[in-house]
């Protein structure tokens, strides 16, 4: 939601709160059953997908049997300024719309929708009540005065609670003046929201044209032109968290393009590198490690998408590690034995796809028989799906084997701790290997196909140089958009402000203020003994996605809780022994007249 959409509800609470009188002259009707339905008949019939936020709609109504109308009770039977007010559905619950039609048109309400009729009392000024947050809060299970039954994913109006609520209801000249000034202050926000949108069109057309000009540059002397252009208009390109990851991928397809990162005259060309990983090849072949792999045709530099730098070289997956499918012979693969007893984790396309570029869950284990007719990928291995969720990558955080929908690859031992090197390139490229998938319904890949895709081999110094380089800017784009969601969450504090002061009424906020810390940690962690996949240990996992040793603040930051949270769950795993003990003089509690301060 929005600035100017969160101010625009909350102007709605001015109509709830001004007058506490009881409820009057409003009556909930019951549902009626389901009748049976036709092609086309007299009488529409309204559904949920007829009551929008922004308005009656009758063109999705459907219709219903003339000797069907009988089982519908005459409340049913909808008049002009009827309320419809939704009753069932995660998300279309809540929704409220006046029913204002052509008066030549039959309707009735359906069993999904709440008709509230009204007396002494303006449609429009019962809308402005029900839309309020102080009535749509009610409309979640967990709140503590909630109008609805049911669970998160199925929640339904409670007709007799609702019956019950009591509604502030003034005399009907005041009720007028609220809604004349309510509708007024609702269209200064609409023509905000229209200029800031437009704003946002242009703004975001304008990020996007300076980032092209950038992935664009073809030379040092044009990406720093364009970089300076890029850095004097930063703070119009990036002005919500989400424009943060337009600048991450810039930064990725210039660091696979060698214009990230400085080309150094002693470093070992990448050819040599790739002479080295040939002969490993060999000598595992002969030693019977693996097979004789089909010689991969000569690379046609006329094929490749842009100039690399000097020292770098193209190469392919076989060329660079091990690369093959995965494996699944079992049919049917959902054959029992294949998984009782579960020892062996199987990774499929979808933890690959929901992964952030380090799988760590799985939700099916093999047997003993289920791993004999698969293989067991090491940690560390770069899963490349080739079904269903096309060319999504990341690295396995434990051994697990995976099916033939995902490929394996395997750096050669000199780069194989490199391996993010290669995840960053498929996240450069995933686009264009999409572009190679069949137009059918179940979109693929063959391994013929991503065999042969060409990837940019820096020097091996290179690689690591990159991938800091990546590093520090990924730190820098998670401050901006830190820093840029607190300025969104002041400024809606302000638009609350602004609002009380001008109308005398407090916004309640659901979230809870921040806690002062009751520790405070100075020293570096360091990761313990590992903690088996299973375990409840986001703290070490983070570690070990970090070299083992990161600050507390930074761990706490990336973990994302509450800071009395995230000292409960560190000494958790402190004394499980994922993490190693601080020493004692560097965490303390904090003094109690510290924490009041």
């Amino acid at each position: 939601m929005n600035l100017i959409t969160f101010v625009h509800r909350q102007l709605a609470v001015v109509s709830s709160h001004a007058y506490t009188l009881p409820n009057r002259g409003v009556a909930l009707q019951s549902r009626a059953r389901r009748p049976k339905y036709v092609e086309r008949s007299s009488a529409h019939v309204i559904s949920q997908k007829s009551v929008q936020w922004s308005g009656f709609d009758l063109s999705s109504a459907r219709f219903v049997a003339d000797d069907s109308l009988a089982s519908y009770g005459k409340e049913r039977f909808l008049c002009a300024g009827d309320l419809l007010w939704n009753s069932t559905g995660t998300g279309t619950a809540g929704r409220v719309a006046i029913y204002q039609p052509d008066e030549s048109v039959t309707a009735v309400a359906d069993s999904h929708v709440t008709v509230v009729r009204l007396a002494n009392c303006s449609p429009r000024y019962l809308w402005c009540v029900i839309a309020s947050p102080w009535v749509q809060s009610r409309i979640e299970p967990s709140h503590p005065d909630s109008l609805v039954s049911g669970t998160t994913q199925q929640v339904e109006l409670n007709t007799s609670t609702a019956r019950a609520l009591p509604i502030p209801l003034p005399p009907i000249e005041e009720q007028s003046r609220i809604v004349a000034r309510v509708d007024e202050l609702m269209a200064l926000c609409d023509t905000l929201e229209a200029q800031q949108q437009a704003r946002r069109k242009l703004q975001n057309n304008l990020r996007l044209s300076t980032l092209q000009a950038v992935a664009s540059a073809t030379s040092p002397h044009e990406l720093q032109i364009t970089w300076a252009r890029l850095a004097d208009n930063f703070g119009r390109l990036f002005h919500a968290p989400g424009d943060v990851a337009d600048l991450r991928q810039l930064a990725m397809d210039l660091a696979v393009r060698g214009l990230l990162t400085e080309q150094r005259d002693n470093d070992e060309p990448a050819p040599e590198l790739l002479s080295r990983i040939a002969l490993e090849h060999k000598e595992m072949v002969l030693n019977g490690e693996i097979k004789r792999q089909k010689p991969l045709p000569e690379i046609d530099l006329a094929d490749a998408p842009f100039e690399l730098p000097r020292g770098w070289a193209w190469a392919r997956f076989p060329e660079v590690g091990l690369f093959g499918r995965g494996k699944s012979k079992h049919r049917p693969r959902n054959d029992p034995k294949l998984f009782t007893p579960g020892i062996y984790p199987l990774v499929q396309t979808g933890e690959v796809a929901r992964a952030n570029s380090v799988i760590s869950e799985y939700h099916s284990k093999y047997s003993d028989i289920g791993l004999a007719q698969s293989k067991l990928w090491p940690k560390g291995t770069l899963c490349i799906t080739i079904a269903a969720n096309i060319a999504d990558a990341a690295v396995l955080g434990f051994d697990a084997c995976f099916p033939d929908s995902v490929v394996g690859f395997m750096p050669a031992s000199e780069i194989r701790d490199e391996v993010e090197y290669f995840l960053l390139f498929m996240k450069t490229a995933r686009e264009r290997l999409l572009a190679f998938a069949p137009s059918t319904a179940q979109k693929n890949i063959n391994l013929e196909i991503l065999q042969s895709v060409l990837i940019p081999i820096p020097p091996k110094d290179e690689i690591k140089r990159i991938l800091s380089r990546i590093k520090e800017i990924n730190a820098l784009c998670d401050l901006l958009v830190d820093t840029r969601k607190k300025a969104q969450d002041i400024g809606k504090l302000l638009a609350g402000a602004s609002i009380s002061s001008i109308t005398g009424i407090a916004i309640e906020h659901q979230e809870e203020p921040m806690k002062v810390p009751q520790t405070e940690l100075i020293a570096p962690l360091h990761l313990g003994a590992a903690p088996d996949i299973k375990a409840q240990a986001p703290l070490a996992t983070i570690l070990t996605r970090h070299n083992g040793e990161m600050s507390a603040k930074d761990l706490w930051q990336r973990f994302g809780g509450e800071i009395d949270a995230f000292y409960a769950q560190l000494k958790t795993e402190v004394a499980h022994g994922w993490i190693l003990e601080p020493a004692p003089a560097e965490m303390r509690e904090k003094p109690a007249d510290a924490v009041s301060a």
